[in-house]
């Protein structure tokens, strides 16, 4: 081979190296990468920009390179990419498209050795194109099967020219060398050629099947060390019901004084290491529909709860990852968290319905809120009064109105089984579908901009009220709010009927730039008491909640989380007297979280919090609580 030959090779070989990744012009060169590799700059953690999709609802199967954020709450995308995206779409749609001038290679320079024959192949035969970035990265090293690769592709360029007629913009001197290197390379070009015919016969088969049954798993689980403490006793209302997990009190009044029983908390619990697990399994049968079913387990027993009164909870000072998800079931008891199917209507239009679909992840969701990667405590990630964790079954309805307005409207029977003696599960012929405890949900979201995203919620709330106890024990516990926070009777110990309530709830998200963020939640609830001894005078409990944070993305790494929330989850305005738990002294309990989510590669993440609790259980005087959550998450 002579020296020209060899320069040519060498200038080409330099070309070429990157070939897969460049994309030349003929596709079934790009056709011989068979993985796929996440860009640069996609990561695990949400968009934050204002985007609409929620993976659970719409989102198909995904590419296998994409993880997508199953619990986080997001909003709903009403148009969906095939079920196979990564197969249908061609494969240089994912990088840029050829480059005209060889100017547009930011790392290539006139006095480069090779810039001449890099300038041919760019402006006088369109063979290659760059990196997104814009650059060549000309020194990369290839095998011989990429440069046949890349000399097959410019062959085929040069016998479209021929073809066009236009044999004299090809230089003799082109064509001798490339005649020269295609005898060079003659095996390896045979056994590409062949390897593309193949492939090209698989991807026409896995095509014509695009659209059949297909399931996809992901799998969210975390490990979670966790740590409460306090420098003084605590007040709580209700009675510590023994062997409780998570520990739990039982409101009652004191039967002389008629007053909540409040009782006093001494010591501290012990630092806990609990998981919880979930499989996330997605089907589509159409290619635009998603058949979305999540099984659960875990055994978190938040040392939080320690402290908090009857109605309280796992509210303060617990993520939401640090709790058994499937509650009452035991734990390590594997049980159904969610199910449902999603399909559209139209181009606009999008319908969910199924036995068994969590609002949270539905309404009233926040960029900077997240279970997965944000403020995630049971007091953070939703209001704490209009919204809950507790599933039910029906149907949410979308409409994409505009680029700006996205409405929701929803209906779901209560079923979640949180509290045993309960029989309002939809799927109970005594209560049925529309006689047990459900809701009705509105929400309109304004997004005027890619960085701001407004939400205004409406729920109407039916709560069932728990049966008669036995004779000679205390009532069964009416929680006040459908999140099941506070608990009331008639002011005097005695039951009462089925309540309803209205909620109202404002929420924000604000991504001031790249680096800082703002969001924020006022909550307004009142809900309707009415005892069962007509001689007793009714009325309403009202509430409200606020919350208010900064967030700090890419903080220390690109796809990492700072987030500061102080909020207020319970704050009583008028109907004290009905309170069992909740009221407290009068005092006004606040909650600080700090969470930082740092992915320490792409399917792990290590998120610190620390919690603290001002007035806990709404008694002025009683301590801070401090809490702190080390939480190891595997999402893949």
């Amino acid at each position: 081979m002579n020296f020209k030959i060899y320069s040519a090779f060498l200038v080409a070989s330099s070309i070429l190296s990157p070939l897969l990744d460049i994309g030349f012009i003929d596709n079934r060169a790009l056709a011989l990468e068979s993985r796929q590799t996440l860009p640069e700059n996609q990561t695990i953690a949400p968009s934050l920009k204002h985007y609409d999709p929620n993976p659970l609802n719409s989102q198909l199967i995904e590419p296998s390179d994409r993880i997508p954020d199953y619990l986080a709450p997001t909003e709903l995308s009403l148009t969906s990419a095939p079920i196979n995206t990564s197969i249908n779409t061609p494969i240089n749609a994912q990088i840029n498209t050829s480059i005209n001038s060889v100017s547009q290679l930011s790392d290539i320079k006139t006095t480069d050795w090779a810039f001449t024959a890099l300038q041919s192949l760019v402006e006088r035969y369109g063979c290659i194109a760059g990196y997104p970035d814009q650059n060549y990265r000309g020194k990369q090293a290839i095998a011989r099967y990429e440069f046949a690769a890349g000399l097959n592709a410019c062959l085929d360029k040069i016998n479209e020219i021929l073809s066009a007629g236009l044999a004299d913009k090809i230089g003799q001197t082109d064509l001798a060398t490339l005649k020269k290197l295609q005898a060079e390379f003659a095996t390896e070009l045979s056994m590409l050629r062949g390897r593309v015919d193949a492939l090209e016969t698989k991807s026409s088969q896995i095509a014509a099947q695009q659209f059949s049954p297909t399931t996809k798993l992901n799998v969210l689980s975390s490990f979670n060390l966790s740590s409460a403490f306090s420098s003084g006793n605590i007040l709580a209302e209700g009675l510590p019901i023994a062997g409780s997990i998570p520990v739990a009190r039982f409101a009652a009044r004191n039967p002389i004084t008629g007053s909540p029983i409040v009782g006093t908390i001494a010591g501290n619990p012990n630092t806990t290491l609990s998981y919880s697990n979930y499989l996330l399994l997605t089907s589509s049968f159409t290619g635009s529909d998603s058949l979305n079913l999540i099984l659960a387990m875990g055994n978190g027993n938040p040392p939080s709860s320690f402290y908090s009164s009857a109605g309280f909870s796992s509210t303060f000072g617990v993520p939401y990852a640090d709790s058994n998800p499937v509650l009452p079931s035991a734990a390590n008891t594997v049980g159904l968290f969610e199910f449902f199917y999603s399909f559209p209507i139209n181009d606009n239009l999008r319908l969910q319905i199924g036995p068994r679909i969590l609002p949270f992840r539905q309404f009233d969701v926040n960029r900077f809120t997240s279970v997965i990667n944000g403020a995630g405590g049971l007091n953070s990630y939703q209001s704490p009064l209009a919204n809950s964790g507790l599933s039910g079954a029906g149907a949410i309805l979308s409409w994409r109105m505009s680029e700006q307005l996205l409405l929701k409207a929803g209906y779901l029977a209560r079923n979640d089984g949180s509290f045993a003696y309960f029989t309002d599960s939809a799927s109970n012929p005594n209560r049925g579908l529309f006689g047990g405890s459900n809701q009705i949900l509105t929400e309109l979201t304004y997004s005027p901009s890619d960085a701001i995203n407004l939400r205004f919620l409406y729920s109407r709330t039916y709560n069932q009220a728990p049966p008669a106890a036995p004779l000679g024990q205390p009532n069964f516990p009416f929680f006040l709010t459908y999140s099941a926070r506070g608990v009331v009777d008639d002011g005097f110990g005695g039951r009462l009927q089925d309540s309803t309530g209205d909620n109202f709830v404002f929420n924000f998200d604000w991504l001031l730039n790249k680096s800082l963020g703002l969001f924020g939640r006022y909550s307004y609830s009142s809900l309707r008491i009415a005892p069962v001894n007509l001689a007793i005078a009714g009325g309403n409990v009202n509430l409200q909640a606020f919350q208010f944070g900064l967030a700090f993305p890419d903080l220390a790494k690109e796809g990492a989380l700072g987030t500061i929330s102080l909020s207020i989850p319970f704050q009583v305005l008028s109907g004290r007297n009905f309170l069992v738990a909740g009221n407290g002294d009068g005092g006004t309990q606040y909650d600080l979280e700090l969470t930082y989510s740092y992915p320490i590669q792409k399917f792990i993440t290590l998120t610190p919090s620390l919690f603290a609790t001002f007035n806990a259980n709404n008694f002025s005087s009683n301590p801070t609580i401090w809490g702190a959550v080390l939480r190891t998450q595997f999402l893949f």
